[in-house]
């Protein structure tokens, strides 16, 4: 039976991939415990701490093939240790004797944290190739939709034209920092563990800053400058970075959301064949799919804050923080993969409904170009006197529901300053989106220079 959103069969594809969870699965993970006791046993007899026969025999045996991932989880439960079952199983496949040197100094958090970091290394490649991919989805709207004009709003309301592409120009800078925030802290988060029981090396000998480096350089990871078993920043930095990124992408789903609004139609997810909207309603093309990124998006902004609370370690080690790790921090990962995933998805079929952006800027009847007119009349009296005056034009207008033109010249001053061609010129909003297509030429020119999409 299912125990979560993870791996329940009926909704696991809105939650994560099968490509996240598969590196995220058990297999995996005891297959990353391998790799460590491998590397390490391997580097160990390259510097005559153990016999270079029994490195071999550790090396060749340790597959996660080779052991029942069943039975080590259900000796985990009997004795209540994370490892030891897996590397009692290892040794048993070891010929008598060699097996006796698997684990040869380690302490099962150098192990385990080790292992989480090779398998955020592999899940991190995957947001890498993914987030390029949504982002050229971003480059593709804000380069077609440049000049494409539609109403620019604030506080949820109409404020003034912008263009489409501004908008996913917008999207696509955020993005752009988004994948340097996940380059720049690789070297502080690909690193490696093997200080021992409290952070001194002491079970690893005088050669344990050689071994350090050389195990780390065989696992493709860089070497931390000191214990940070007890310093959990690396993670909690990854999982706030995760969730910013989530913060990115689900507010591009709720704002397609929005967009898609019957009133407002200029936007809409994908429609694919056979998809049912309502069980009741057999009209109704929903916005579930983007709906289900926003549900994820908050999910993993929460899960950040857990692991901010990961970080309160007490003393060298602390089991409690560390186990809450191994909730909140998967379950991250797993996340952003299926948050990409579907927002690639989304942006690469999004429906643009460029007429209906037109449309809606007529829908207040000309108010949305005040600021156009308040400008073009302050060169003839005044900026403050034009601010009074549109001012008036405008509240009377909306109160006894005239066009903002009828209402402008209907003021002897208005009509004094501006022609009636002059006016209407100025009430044009297809004219009026200032320099939004240059600013997303320059957004996608830096885009290009940067190389992040390559």
């Amino acid at each position: 039976m299912p125990s979560g959103v993870f791996d329940d069969a009926l909704i696991k594809h809105l939650w994560s991939t099968d490509e996240l969870r598969a590196i995220f699965s058990d297999a995996n993970r005891v297959q990353k415990w391998y790799d460590y006791e491998a590397a390490l046993a391997l580097e160990q007899a390259e510097l005559g701490v153990i016999p270079r026969q029994a490195a071999q025999e550790i090396a060749s045996k340790a597959k996660v093939a080779n052991v029942d991932v069943e039975a080590i989880a259900a000796e985990i439960r009997r004795i209540k240790h994370p490892l030891v079952p897996a590397l009692r199983a290892l040794q048993a496949l070891c010929r008598p004797q060699l097996g006796e040197y698997v684990h040869f100094g380690p302490t099962t958090q150098d192990v385990l944290d080790t292992a989480t970091v090779l398998q955020i290394k592999e899940a991190h490649a995957v947001y890498l190739r993914d987030i390029k991919a949504v982002g050229r989805e971003l480059y593709r709207l804000a380069e077609a939709h440049k000049a494409t004009p539609m109403v620019g709003r604030s506080h949820g309301v109409q404020a003034l034209p912008v263009t489409f592409g501004h908008k996913c120009a917008v999207w696509l800078s955020e993005m752009g920092r988004n994948h340097q925030r996940l380059r720049e802290l690789e070297p502080r988060l690909l690193v490696g563990s093997m200080v021992g029981a409290v952070g001194t090396q002491a079970s690893y000998g005088p050669q344990a800053p050689e071994l350090d480096r050389r195990v780390m350089q065989r696992l493709g990871l860089g070497v931390a400058d000191i214990n940070w078993q007890p310093a959990r920043d690396r993670f909690a930095e990854y999982a706030c970075v995760l969730a910013i990124i989530a913060g990115t992408l689900g507010k591009i789903a709720n704002e397609i959301v929005i967009l898609e609004h019957n009133e407002i139609d200029e936007l809409a997810e994908p429609f694919s064949e056979g998809k049912v909207g309502s069980s009741t309603m057999p009209h109704k093309r929903n916005p579930s799919t983007v709906e289900a990124a926003i549900a994820v998006s908050r999910a993993l902004r929460y899960n950040a804050a857990f692991m901010l609370e990961c970080m309160a370690v007490e003393h060298e080690r602390d089991g409690a923080a560390w186990r809450g790790e191994w909730k909140a921090l998967p379950e991250s990962c797993l996340m952003i993969g299926g948050l990409l995933a579907t927002m690639r998805y989304v942006l690469a079929g999004l429906v643009v409904n460029a007429g209906r952006m037109r449309s809606n800027l007529d829908l207040l009847g000309g108010f949305l170009l005040s600021e156009r007119v308040m400008f073009a009349l302050s060169g003839k009296v005044g900026k403050q006197t034009a601010h009074e005056l549109v001012y008036e034009a405008s509240m009377h207008g909306l109160e006894h529901g005239v066009t903002f033109e009828q209402s402008l010249m209907q003021d002897p001053r208005v009509r004094e300053a501006l022609s009636a061609g002059e006016l209407r010129a100025a009430l044009d909003p297809t004219t009026y989106i200032g320099l939004a297509p240059q600013i997303v030429d320059n957004v996608l020119a830096q885009t290009r220079a940067s190389g992040w999409l390559d």
